[in-house]
């Protein structure tokens, strides 16, 4: 535990030093629109930002990267894919040093949670419009699919909640990071 906290401590010096200075108008501008996007996700649980046509082709291609592990796996794949890939972004964004960006990546992972929460409570009653880019007569609901076979699917709405849950605590960790990284590249002097 101490070694934890004395890792985020150096983290947090590091991402002082580096926002120092920096230029936070545009930066601000964007953590207010994930605001903005996190109060419209609270209000409607179908609600999609220009972020989620980015997540819906995430979540495509994953059934198409994870398709050779057979019809469990590759429906699984997308909705994994539409997880991994923010994460994936923030891991990037870490490597590279930029510190803000971290912020960017849990608001981006928030929306995405939103998105998959919305389509994990549509399991049962299937109303959601649905696509793929590869047509057909019928396209799975994959959440249908998956709880059903799990024998699952009465939890979809416990289940969506959950992952309500972990979109809001993104978005909320996203804004906060994000909020104080702004706050220091404010700062006269960045201090």
């Amino acid at each position: 535990m101490d070694r934890l906290k004395r890792w985020f401590a150096e983290f947090r010096v590091e991402a002082r030093e580096w926002a120092a200075g920096r230029w936070w108008p545009l930066r601000a501008v964007l953590m207010l629109y994930f605001a903005y996007v996190l109060v419209r996700h609270l209000g409607s649980a179908e609600y999609n930002s220009w972020f989620g046509g980015i997540n819906l082709g995430i979540h495509e291609l994953g059934h198409v990267v994870f398709s050779p592990f057979g019809p469990f796996i590759g429906i699984l794949g997308g909705s994994f894919w539409q997880v991994a890939v923010p994460l994936l972004a923030f891991w990037i964004f870490h490597r590279q040093g930029d510190y803000f960006a971290h912020s960017v990546a849990a608001c981006w992972l928030g929306t995405s949670l939103f998105n998959l929460a919305a389509y994990i409570g549509d399991a049962r009653d299937r109303v959601l419009p649905l696509v793929s880019p590869f047509g057909g007569e019928e396209i799975i609901h994959d959440w249908h699919y998956l709880l059903g076979t799990l024998g699952l699917l009465p939890l979809d709405g416990a289940l969506a909640f959950l992952v309500r849950v972990l979109a809001f605590a993104a978005m909320v960790a996203g804004l906060a990071w994000g909020g104080w990284m702004i706050m220091i590249m404010a700062r006269p002097g960045g201090k």
